[in-house]
């Protein structure tokens, strides 16, 4: 079946003529509203009809990508907005939301995920030599960027694999790895360069992101965590909220309300039970922390969630 695409101009022929047939081979292999796993490794592809609130998730890095419609994420205080001329990278795993918008049942956001291991681009590096990236200091833990020709056309390349299966194992790494040079070659490219490049600073503290993010529930020590990532307070401080739009401590909290959040929704815990399992040893702590961050007390919450669902 294909995608009902409505006349609308287009801004370049060229870039026009593969976001449709992009959109057309996404809303082929989703079938229904959410995101699917495909038989390419590591890339998904998402359908969705309906708008929705902010949902917090904890993505791994990656690479997303819309051929319809429009997605407003948030980090922090602070929002980023994307479309099909726009891809947005997740450089860092943290904790953001996200919500789709300009959407209908008839004109669904259709979109790609690609997701990305730092390991991969630390590889490229090094087997590619120097590939003009230049060194500057790594800035927010994601970015959006314009697409390009190259770029829209590589990912369409990667996607149209999903209709012949059998070439997906020998071409999916080699247009895999063009998908990653290019991004390393965007203007913003410095900002993965800099996470995979051993001993920068962005990639110490790109640790101590992954160290909370494992451990969240403890006691968090500031010093503790500068040792984590062989970095100075100071510098561990100004670093991560360059990274991250939160201090540590912002960030563990942000951490924690979130699965608690998801604990009381998916598991059915009581606010105190799921409040003592992220780390708060007193439930009006907990409480307040909770309204703060999501407008209303648990119960509340939970109860206006449930009747979106």
């Amino acid at each position: 079946m294909s995608l009902p695409e409505p006349a609308r101009p287009a801004l370049d022929p060229e870039l026009e003529a593969r976001r449709v047939e992009l959109a057309d081979l996404i809303y082929r292999h989703t079938g229904e509203d959410g995101t699917c796993a495909t038989g390419v490794e590591s890339l998904f592809v998402s359908r969705y009809s309906e708008s929705n609130d902010f949902a917090p998730s904890l993505p791994q890095p990656a690479l997303c990508v819309l051929a319809q419609g429009r997605k407003e994420v948030r980090l922090a205080d602070e929002d980023f907005a994307y479309d099909p001329l726009n891809y947005l990278v997740v450089s860092v795993s943290m904790p953001i939301s996200g919500r789709v918008v300009e959407i209908s049942p008839e004109r669904p956001v259709l979109a790609l995920r690609l997701d990305i291991d730092p390991v991969e681009i630390t590889t490229l590096i090094s087997e590619a030599g120097p590939i003009g990236v230049p060194s500057r200091p790594g800035g927010r833990g994601l970015y959006v960027e314009p697409i390009d020709q190259l770029m829209l056309d590589a990912l369409l390349r990667l996607t149209r694999l999903l209709d012949t299966p059998k070439d997906i194992a020998m071409l999916a790494p080699l247009i895999r790895r063009e998908i990653l040079y290019r991004l390393l070659r965007s203007p913003q490219g410095y900002r993965l360069h800099e996470i995979a490049t051993e001993n920068s600073q962005t990639h110490r503290v790109s640790r101590a992101v992954a160290w909370l993010n494992g451990h969240f529930a403890q006691p968090l020590r500031i010093d503790n965590l500068a040792r984590e990532a062989n970095l100075s307070v100071s510098t561990l401080h100004h670093r991560f909220k360059a990274m991250t739009a939160m201090s540590p401590l912002q960030y563990q909290k942000q951490l924690r309300l979130n699965e608690a959040r998801r604990l009381m929704l998916s598991e059915g815990l009581d606010a105190s039970a799921a409040g003592y399992r992220v780390g708060y040893e007193s439930p009006s702590q907990f409480s307040r922390e909770y309204s703060r961050q999501f407008g209303a007390p648990p119960v509340r919450d939970l109860a206006r969630l449930r009747m979106q669902l």
